[in-house]
């Protein structure tokens, strides 16, 4: 396990091919991909993600979407992390919980810990985060976080509240 952080509940790793059923059984509940519009189609679908999206992040740029699992035991509950967008030339900030996970606290301690990361280990400039306006939960994790939110956008076709956060410890 390739641990790239630790909370006080929580360790973010980067993940595998192997993955490919924790990322499928993820999005295999309507409720966590109501907001998404990128449903996982199958195992296959998920190893192409993984492949094609996930992975390629950690070879050039040193970050992405990490695996999130519970320290006590283990338990993977979703995933977290920094990904950047060419298209948009951002860092953006993304997480995805399972339900069992939701309201306790996991999203914004493992998002407030990848803000932390990008900005004191890659030095970034600026990290971006978007919600639908109507996922009100992703909205407040990403305020709770101390992200700023700058106005509403259509990112693909969808509509999302755009937030970001500059880093303090670059002038």
């Amino acid at each position: 396990m390739n641990v790239i952080i630790e909370t006080d509940r929580l360790l973010l790793r980067t993940f595998t091919i192997d993955d490919a059923p924790l990322i499928y059984d993820l999005n295999l509940d309507p409720e966590v991909t109501r907001y998404t519009h990128d449903p996982i189609k199958s195992i296959e679908h998920a190893k192409e993600i993984l492949e094609k999206v996930i992975l390629p992040q950690y070879v050039l740029y040193n970050h992405g979407r990490w695996a999130v699992h519970i320290r006590r035991d283990l338990e993977f509950i979703g995933w977290c992390g920094l990904k950047f967008r060419a298209e948009h030339n951002e860092t953006d900030l993304g997480y995805r919980f399972k339900k069992s996970a939701w309201g306790k606290g996991y999203a914004t301690e493992a998002a407030f810990a990848c803000i932390r990361y990008g900005f004191k280990k890659l030095e970034l400039k600026r990290i971006v985060g978007r919600a639908e306006p109507a996922n009100a939960g992703s909205c407040r994790v990403l305020e709770k976080c101390g992200m700023n939110y700058i106005g509403d956008q259509v990112i693909e076709v969808h509509p999302a509240r755009t937030y970001e956060l500059f880093n303090p410890l670059i002038p």
